[in-house]
């Protein structure tokens, strides 16, 4: 045939390398632990230990759930707290992208950890602590563009309960409000 010439090999190469570079950026990149210490407080590494901590116990929560003021009371067992506390582990600050993004007050009693930039979703995390022993964990977080703006108010006190409450206002829907609190019982 008139079409139909013998490759060479630079092609072939060429080919292959463009499938395996194309294959290679098509994958997520995996953040691993590298073993570093961390700037920040570690949300992740905290509620990863909280929720070991609860399936063990296995306590029995007073949970009321409510959306834009309708609610709902039940007693419940948490069969995932893993999931219970996804936003609180969602709002780790730990990103090497992020290592000079936060602003540090730390006092005896407290610390606290302000977003630098309006783009960062986590706002602010206030963690108290006495004795040593951390108290309350308080995560501010929103999310603004052009469709929507998302606030969530996120407070964990162990052994005492914790709270989630999402404010979300959506240009054409309108506002919608979500509150979750769990009480330990």
């Amino acid at each position: 045939m008139y079409w139909y010439k013998p490759l060479k090999k630079y092609t072939i190469y060429t080919g292959v390398l463009l499938l395996l570079g194309g294959s290679y950026a098509c994958n997520k990149p995996e953040i691993k632990e590298t073993g570093a210490e961390l700037k920040y407080f570690d949300l992740k590494g905290y509620f990863g230990k909280q929720d070991t901590l609860l399936t063990k116990q296995n306590p029995e929560v007073n949970k009321s759930v409510a959306h834009n003021g309708a609610a709902e009371n039940k007693k419940v067992h948490i069969t995932s707290w893993k999931k219970e506390l996804n936003l609180f582990t969602e709002s780790d600050i730990n990103k090497p992208a992020w290592k000079l993004s936060y602003s540090v007050q730390a006092n005896d009693d407290s610390i606290v950890y302000k977003a630098k930039f309006p783009e960062l979703k986590t706002r602010e995390i206030i963690i108290r602590k006495k004795a040593g022993e951390i108290t309350s964990i308080a995560i501010i977080n929103n999310t603004r563009n052009i469709l929507y703006n998302t606030t969530e108010k996120l407070i964990y006190a162990p052994g005492l309960y914790y709270l989630i409450e999402k404010m979300q206002q959506v240009k054409i829907m309108g506002a919608n409000g979500y509150r979750i609190k769990g009480v330990f019982n």
